[in-house]
């Protein structure tokens, strides 16, 4: 799995700035340095990888990796297929027992693992040891 470095980020806020009018992309990581989390605000969604794949595997194929998760404003998380990680190792971290809100999205950082959810409730746990969506 590749991290998407700051020039990459760069590169996709300007994309992303051009076609959809000003975005604000940002991400934070967690403490272990497993999980790392991207939002954006045009399209509004978060995805968070987990460097150590996610555990158990979605039983749908994927032809890459299952990074993680995505979310959107309102609707269901989704295992995310990808070649990339948006694990930005130059991320501000999200300290254990601190929550991160931005937009229509909440996440808590634990020893446990990281729960995020969106307005709707919709949202995901990512953790080494068991990940799942609700």
């Amino acid at each position: 799995m590749r991290a998407i470095g700051p020039a990459a980020i760069a590169a996709l806020a300007l994309l992303t700035s051009a076609v959809a009018g000003a975005a604000t992309l940002e991400s934070f990581r967690m403490p272990s340095r497993n999980v790392g989390c991207l939002y954006s605000t045009a399209p509004a969604g978060l995805r968070c990888d987990i460097l150590s794949g996610l555990k158990p595997e979605p039983r749908r194929k994927c032809e890459l990796d299952w990074t993680g998760f995505y979310l959107s404003p309102n609707g269901r998380a989704a295992p995310n297929c990808a070649g990339d990680t948006v694990y930005d190792r130059r991320a501000p971290v999200l300290a254990y027992g601190r929550t991160w809100h931005r937009g229509a999205f909440t996440c808590v950082s634990k020893a446990t693992g990281l729960r995020c959810r969106n307005r709707a409730g919709h949202g995901f746990v990512l953790a080494r040891k068991r990940s799942y969506s609700f």
